[in-house]
């Protein structure tokens, strides 16, 4: 394509996407299948896109030909396009769409799809930035799609149990949670690498997208990226929405008021390699406030507040005032302090449905709840309504992070009261031929 065919066609797509009509979208019953595309077809987009096989797979988009090969040779028949933009004008059948790209391209893809009508299926974390998160819980409740966030152990049903149980008041009142994580298992702390000639297999203008242009360089792509501020969001933005799921789910936690994070060090290019961020969230309902400790890079609560002589690579810990949570992993089952067991519990009733998927494969139940949703059975549960909110309060231990210092925050205007610097990090500022006008 030349040049002047790609702007007039980049700019049809921008037209699109801001364009003030919201298309309705196509509701299926439950034998029919949709048409699907993934946005984002290597790696994790792969592995996303491999749990819609059941539905019509008609186009796959990547920009990296090297990385997206094995999904091309699985779904032969589906239509390849490097730019989402294309894909989204051209696809005129199109149901839906999963997004599994850089955190940096999230929002523009979801943003389009929705406006369009296209149901969407969105890796974690929901996006790049805090104001990002709050736009597209907005466009979805405009445009009444089927949302859902990949954060698969929303569907795990022993955290759906757990969380049932927390609700019931088998913890007391929780006062902290402690959440830790093995990551990052990318380099992180570094500043930017020489730049080196893009692969001839990889689009790196493409690739960029929104981002700041820079020349290319090795450790970004296909995996490193998250470690780079301009499109990835750091050990937090990588596992929060995982390790911290059960504690927004059971507590109804969102927009915490204060956040204050320590850590190994800050540059304006990576995140550091190593932080422990405290969150104070206030009461909120039934709940009184509630203290959330995150730790990563080898970071880790004291072992004596499980009771354990050392804590696993990932958990979490609730410490409530009738009894203490232990969950030694992202999810699933945990251990009370207090000796209880989970079948001591029988007579709390089960509140939230489990996918009959779930018990043997999780991740598949997410994704087919999500189908199975846009076809108008049942609920995507991690959907942008719950999804927007988690992904607001985690982005923003990455703000406290960055400026330097704790950070009082007005959620409603989406304001940082005692810092005006870190506006900045709240809404970005997009790379031209990518600004946002919706």
């Amino acid at each position: 394509m030349n040049r002047r065919c790609f702007l007039r066609r980049t700019l049809a797509a921008s037209a699109a996407v801001t364009f003030p009509f919201v298309a309705k979208p196509t509701v299926l019953g439950a034998n029919s299948r949709l048409n699907i595309a993934a946005i984002g077809a290597g790696g994790k987009g792969g592995i996303d896109i491999g749990y819609c096989a059941s539905e019509n797979i008609v186009a796959l988009c990547d920009v990296d030909q090297q990385n997206a090969a094995g999904t091309y040779a699985k779904f032969t028949q589906a239509k390849r396009y490097q730019d989402f933009r294309l894909l989204l004008e051209r696809e005129k059948s199109l149901d839906a769409v999963t997004i599994s790209t850089p955190d940096h391209t999230h929002f523009h893809a979801a943003a389009m799809a929705m406006k369009m009508g296209r149901h969407v299926y969105v890796q974690k974390p929901l996006t790049h930035s805090i104001w990002e998160a709050r736009t597209l819980e907005k466009i979805a409740r405009e445009s009444r799609v089927v949302t859902q966030m990949g954060n698969q152990g929303h569907s795990q049903p022993e955290s759906r149990r757990l969380v049932e149980l927390i609700q019931a008041g088998v913890l007391g009142d929780v006062r902290e949670v402690h959440v830790w994580t093995d990551r990052p298992i990318w380099p992180q702390g570094h500043t930017r690498p020489a730049t080196l000639p893009a692969p001839s297999h990889l689009n790196w203008d493409l690739w960029l997208g929104p981002a700041p242009w820079r020349e290319f360089h090795a450790g970004c792509v296909p995996f490193n990226w998250r470690a780079f501020w301009d499109f990835g969001t750091g050990a937090l933005g990588d596992m929060g929405c995982h390790n911290m799921d059960l504690a927004f789910t059971a507590l109804d936690l969102r927009d915490p008021i204060a956040v204050s994070a320590e850590s190994s060090g800050i540059n304006s290019e990576t995140a550091p390699a190593w932080s422990i961020i405290t969150s104070e969230f206030p009461k909120r309902g039934k709940w009184g406030p509630v203290k959330m400790v995150w730790y990563d890079g080898g970071k880790k609560p004291l072992p004596s507040l499980a009771k354990q002589t050392s804590l696993p690579e990932n958990g979490c810990l609730f410490v409530g005032t009738k009894d203490t949570l232990f969950v030694p992993s992202y999810w699933g089952k945990g251990s009370f302090l207090s000796g209880a067991r989970m079948e001591d519990f029988s007579g709390i009733p089960a509140t939230l449905p489990r996918h009959p998927k779930a018990a043997e494969d999780h991740d598949a139940a997410h994704h087919l709840e999500w189908i199975e949703a846009c076809k108008g059975q049942g609920k995507a549960l991690s959907h942008f309504g719950y999804a927007g909110p988690m992904t607001e309060a985690v982005l923003l231990g990455n703000v406290a992070l960055r400026v330097g210092k704790p950070i009082q925050w007005d959620a409603k205007n989406l304001t940082v009261k005692n810092a005006p610097e870190a506006q900045q990090l709240i809404k970005p500022e997009y790379r031209k031929g990518w600004e946002w006008q919706g």
